[in-house]
């Protein structure tokens, strides 16, 4: 397909998320005809129903938080009695309903420059009917294209059990607590990883109560494991019931609230349930196996490093791949298909430079090699963890949780990988992310200013302690 003219093209972009619609802007920038078909609206679920609105929930729970920090900095508020006001109030009615219009105004946003740049919006779901013919569902009827270039970024969907159905009601999935107009009085969490954990600690820094359900020995069971120590600590010091080793069988709606019945024959009580255990890929139903496109066992498209499929000229991008279920990850991936595709300039994704974040309180952002990688031998890598509350400018912003930890390889000094755990992790893991992905070592880390006093002096801290010596 490299050879493909790109000024001739007709490129077919089966979704709107940040695969396809990143991937719109490059092959319009490279003069392909292109069209994008979505359902939902520009934007996709990460626009629409997941990371947009959830960071835009938790930066309000984090913004009440700070309330808390204030009195330890001395800061008290008054009413306009004069009497203190101890504590802040979410009225999640109006929080859900800024969170939505902060979600339609990004999807707006990205309509408005696609259709800049050219981009023809559809309206409506896609079937290939052929590697290089996509029939097109619309409220019009049906329109059928010709392609020379398809790309698949049909996302995915949270995972709904037989035993645990969602109501939208009382029995809800991630996409659907925006519908809510009372905060939870007592919400259970099923599931501890990233979605979970992040929701958790939203709904308890707005008020509710929390059950966070985790069928592991810790939370965040993927993650660096000091790091997920950290967090389980905060959760519990801030009220949070967390159980561990606790695996649901099913969840039940009653009378005025729900029952979430585990494994062991415990039951917990509460007036909301929140599905957070996985997602689905949308793959099925929409021309792929029939026409050859290879799928692993768990649905998702199988895709190599330029985001190519088992078929000549079809790609896929995003969540419906599988590869790594990241925005980020999701944008490059689409990016690299048109490049590819069109004859551009390309290098194959390399997982091992993707820096993510989970926006939990304290963030916790992490790049390259992990903790399990050295402790199972297969990096050779010194470590070093430098605790925050030893930062002078975590003291002055009242920061008690946290740390950085660098990977370095021994003899060489690189900087393989890191991992920050602090407020706004997200962004002091790019200066790690620059050191990994440009092979730097840890004395050009140590040896560039940073200003004092700042969270990202930690970072060239404890670059200078990997200093090898001798």
């Amino acid at each position: 397909m490299g050879a493909v003219n790109a000024r001739s093209s007709r490129v077919v972009i089966l979704g709107g998320g940040p695969g396809g619609y990143e991937a719109a802007l490059v092959a319009a920038h490279l003069g392909a005809d292109v069209t994008v078909v979505e359902r939902d609206g520009l934007g996709g679920a990460a626009v629409l129903t997941d990371c947009v609105p959830s960071k835009a929930l938790i930066s309000t729970a984090d913004y009440m938080s700070e309330f808390e920090t204030a009195a330890d900095l001395g800061v008290h508020l008054e009413d306009a009695e004069g009497d203190e006001v101890s504590d802040a109030v979410a009225e999640l009615g109006e929080v859900n309903r800024r969170v939505l219009a902060l979600a339609a105004a990004q999807s707006a946003d990205i309509t408005t420059r696609l259709t800049e740049v050219g981009v023809r919006l559809l309206a409506g779901t896609a079937v290939l009917t052929s590697p290089t013919s996509v029939r097109v569902d619309t409220s019009e009827g049906e329109l059928d294209l010709e392609a020379d270039v398809v790309l698949v970024a049909t996302g995915a969907t949270p995972r709904v059990m037989d035993t645990a159905r969602p109501d939208g009601e009382r029995i809800l999935t991630w996409q659907q607590i925006y519908d809510l107009d009372a905060l939870p009085e007592r919400l259970v969490v099923v599931g501890s990883g990233v979605t979970g954990a992040e929701l958790a600690q939203a709904y308890l820094g707005l008020g509710s109560q929390v059950v966070l359900v985790s069928s592991r020995d810790r939370v965040l069971p993927g993650e660096d494991p000091d790091a997920a120590t950290v967090i389980e600590d905060v959760f519990t010091k801030r009220g949070m019931e967390v159980l561990g080793r606790s695996r649901m069988a099913a969840v039940e709606r009653t009378a005025d609230g729900v029952v979430v019945r585990l494994e062991d024959g415990r039951e917990v009580v509460g007036s909301h349930a929140l599905l957070a255990v996985g997602s689905v890929p949308q793959t099925r139903g929409i021309g792929l196996e029939e026409n050859g496109i290879e799928l692993s066992p768990s649905g998702h498209v199988v895709v190599d490093r330029v985001s190519r499929t088992s078929v000549r000229g079809v790609y896929a991008a995003g969540d419906c791949t599988g590869v790594l279920p990241l925005a980020s990850v999701a944008a490059m991936q689409g990016r690299l298909a048109m490049s590819h595709a069109l004859g551009d300039a390309v290098a194959p994704l390399n997982l091992g430079v993707v820096s993510a974040n989970i926006f939990t309180d304290p963030e916790i952002a992490t790049v390259g090699v992990t903790q399990k990688d050295v402790d199972e031998e297969r990096v050779d890598a010194d470590v070093l963890m430098l605790p925050l509350a030893r930062n002078a400018r975590a003291k002055m912003l009242g920061i008690t949780d946290g740390f950085v930890k660098l990977f370095a390889q021994k003899g060489s000094g690189a900087v393989v990988g890191g991992v920050v755990v602090a407020p706004r992790a997200s962004e002091l893991i790019f200066p790690v992310t620059l050191a990994v992905q440009h092979r730097l070592n840890v004395d050009q880390v140590a040896s560039t200013f940073t200003v004092y006093p700042s969270l990202s002096g930690s970072i060239a801290e404890a670059a200078r302690r990997l200093h090898v010596t001798g």
